[in-house]
C-alpha cells in the first residue's frame, strides 16, 4: 500500500471560537432590521476594539436587541450570533412582511 502524507495538525486559535455568551439558542426566526452595508461586528463592547470579530454582509437580517442611543447597538442574526455593531448601518424592515 502506498504511503499517506498527512498534514500537520493545527489547533485553531481561541479567538476563532464564538464565546458561548454570544450565542442565542434557538436562533431568532423573525427579524426587525437588515444591514444596509457590509460592516464589522464585535462580541463585546467591553473588549478592546483593535480588530473586528467578524463582518456582516449587506442585506443580513438581524433582530435589534438593544439600542441605548449612540453609535453602537446589539443585534442577533439567523445563526443566533449576538453582537455589537453600528446602528447607522441598520435599516428597519417593514411590518407588512408575511
Amino acid at each position: 500500500m502506498d504511503r499517506f502524507i498527512r498534514p500537520k495538525a493545527a489547533v485553531v486559535a481561541e479567538s476563532a471560537m464564538i464565546p458561548p455568551e454570544n450565542l442565542i439558542v434557538p436562533p431568532p426566526t423573525r427579524f426587525t432590521h437588515e444591514l444596509k452595508v457590509a460592516q464589522p461586528y464585535y462580541y463585546s463592547k467591553t473588549r478592546p476594539r483593535q480588530a473586528a470579530d467578524g463582518r456582516f454582509t449587506a442585506g443580513t437580517p438581524v433582530v435589534l436587541l438593544t439600542y441605548e442611543g449612540g453609535r453602537m447597538c446589539r443585534v442577533a442574526d439567523a445563526r443566533g450570533l449576538s453582537v455589537e455593531t453600528s446602528y447607522s448601518g441598520l435599516r428597519e424592515l417593514s411590518d407588512d412582511v408575511p
